[in-house]
Parts: structure tokens; sequence; C-alpha cells
């Protein structure tokens, strides 16, 4: 037997008592090895590396009523958590389809699944866009129960490696699928002050966008790069000391990173984009009396949801849809400070 001269790899080490880095929390990365540590985690209210806490799954049981022998589709798989609860809810009998763009997560999520016992005799894992539900349908049927929860994973934040967060230095990347398009870094250099400013306004309701995109702009007239999360949070930081200095300035500034990644990352994805065919699609591939509820996080996307609902509610399409949002318990805000800002919204096929 031939014996390879490979060192052994240790696994990070990290200094003083509790892992910083995500590279080094090596227990919140193997939920199933390290459940103590994990439920430990989630108990003081944060969310473990490498993993995404689904939410309000009760809300979205409750309406979806799923039955042994349906038929569904989680059109954001995710980390998968939804799709168990509602696998779970089929017992066997049935089938969901799972779309995800990002070819990493997506790949562990079906493993993860599988392993669970849900193999592809009950859950077809599909690598595209949610835009694309009407090739999806065309091939399995329409559906029974539709979900869409519109959330970035926690998996894909937490990852340095992904530049979704201002929290932690890495590329400034921000794209779901990593393996398409063009990095935030790049795309910003091509845009103009006033697409800067517009991509603000319309993404985020930034009130500082006149501000920030002239920073930006004149950041890069300089030969200056945007290359990292990092270098773009202090642009930020940097053009809002005209700020008083007092208790306040502290969570306005870091309100204003939160509002400009998240505006970034819409415009790089084109999600406004892709919610738009989602919603236009949507009536098309559901079964007759299906049922299909969709989480939002922020305005823009609420009220694209809400004005789609509310027309095909008045055209007769849908039987009935959600008079007013769904939001999660308090309790649920507590225990998962990333649940704060959601909004349910649901619809029904009409009959006929």
């Amino acid at each position: 037997m031939e014996h390879t001269n490979q060192p052994h790899k240790r696994r990070v080490r990290y200094k003083g008592t509790h892992p910083r880095k995500f590279s080094e929390k090596y227990k919140e990365h193997n939920p199933e090895k390290y459940a103590d540590t994990v439920a430990k985690v989630i108990a003081k209210g944060s969310t473990p590396a490498g993993m995404h806490i689904s939410i309000m799954v009760n809300e979205i049981l409750d309406f979806l009523q799923i039955q042994p022998g349906q038929k569904g589709l989680d059109a954001t798989l995710g980390y998968g958590g939804h799709t168990r609860k509602m696998l779970e809810q089929l017992n066997g009998d049935g089938h969901i389809w799972g779309l995800d763009v990002d070819p990493i997560e997506s790949a562990k999520t079906k493993k993860r699944l599988a392993d669970a016992g849900y193999g592809e005799d009950l859950l077809t894992v599909t690598l595209t866009n949610f835009a694309n539900i009407d090739e999806v349908a065309a091939k399995a049927g329409t559906f029974d129960f539709i979900l869409a929860d519109l959330g970035v994973s926690s998996m894909q934040i937490d990852n340095p490696e992904r530049g979704f967060s201002f929290k932690t230095d890495g590329p400034l990347d921000l794209r779901l699928n990593p393996e398409k398009g063009i990095p935030a870094s790049e795309r910003l250099k091509e845009m103009t002050r006033d697409e800067i400013e517009g991509m603000l306004y319309e993404n985020s309701d930034e009130p500082y966008a006149v501000e920030i995109s002239r920073a930006i702009t004149s950041h890069f007239r300089k030969g200056g790069t945007l290359d990292t999360t990092t270098a773009l949070r202090e642009l930020i930081e940097n053009t809002l000391n005209f700020l008083p200095e007092n208790k306040e300035k502290k969570d306005i500034v870091k309100k204003c990173c939160q509002r400009v990644f998240q505006a970034i990352r819409i415009d790089i994805n084109s999600e406004f984009e892709v919610l738009e065919a989602f919603l236009e699609k949507l009536p098309d591939v559901l079964s007759p009396g299906g049922r299909v509820a969709i989480l939002t996080f922020h305005s823009g996307e609420d009220r694209m949801v809400k004005k789609s609902f509310k027309r095909f509610a008045k055209e007769g399409i849908y039987s009935d849809v959600a008079k007013d949002v769904i939001r999660p318990s308090a309790e649920e805000c507590r225990q998962n400070g990333r649940a704060r800002s959601t909004k349910m919204r649901w619809a029904i096929r009409a009959e006929s």
C-alpha cells in the first residue's frame, strides 16, 4: 500500500476562547456533529455560521395546507429548511421541486436533504433562477403549493468569500451565482454617478444616495479601487463624516452600509426584474386552488408582490389574496434577528 507524503492538515486554530472568523467556526459548520454548540448559538439569538434559520415556518405551513400526494415548488431552496418542513408534510407521498441559482449552496443542500432521507424520489433540485418557473412547470406540471423566500441565505451573508456583508472583509462580489455575470467591484466602475444614485434610491430608499454616489465616482476618477467589502464600507463611513458626532451616528452609518450593500446586491442579481418575471408567470404554474406564499424583506419587494396579487385577484385569476401582511412573532424576532424585516403575503389560484 502506497503512502502519500502529504502532511496532515490540521483544522484552523483561533486565538482566545471563542472563534471569531468564519473559517474558525468548525463546530457551527457541522451542525449534526456539534448540535449542542449550534443550539447555544441559536438560543442567544444568533445564526450559526454556515447555517440558515428558516423564517415563519408555522405561518407558511398553516397557510399552504400541504397534503400527502401533492406536488410543490420551493422557488428559493437555500439551506433547505423550509423545503424539509414541507417534505415532512407530504409524509413520503408527493414531490417537491427546489430551485436555486447558487451552485455552491444548492449542492450542499441537496446532499443534506438526501442524507435526511429525502432523495430524488421525493425531491428534485434544479439549478435555475426562479424567474424560469414556466420552464420547470413544462417538465413537472402545475403545482399545488409554491413558496418563495426572497431573502439572501445566511450561509451566503456569513461567508466572507461571497462578499455579501460589510461586517467581514472579502472580495466585493455579491453575486448569487459567482459563475455568472460580473462582481460588484466591476459593476460599480462602469456605472455613472446618476446611475449609482438612482440604484441607491430605487433599490433601498437610501437617504444619502447623492453623497455616496458622488463619493464612489470621485474615488474611481482618482484611480482608486473598491475591490473589497472593507474598502466600500470605509468609503461610506468617510462619506458620512459630516454627520454630527453623537450616539446615533454609529447606528446611522451601519444602516447606511446595510442599504448600500442591499442596493448593489439587487442590481447585480437583477432581483427586481427576476421577481417581476416570477410574479407574472406564477398564476400559470399553479394548479386550480393552488396556494402560494411569498416572504419579502424590504419595501420594494413587498410593493411588487402586493401589486401583482391585487391585479390578478381583480381579474379573477386569484380567488383570494392576503389583505394585510403577516409578520413573524415577537418571539421569533427575538430568537432570530434576521426575521425582523420579514413580511409574508399569500394568494390562492381560482378553481377555474
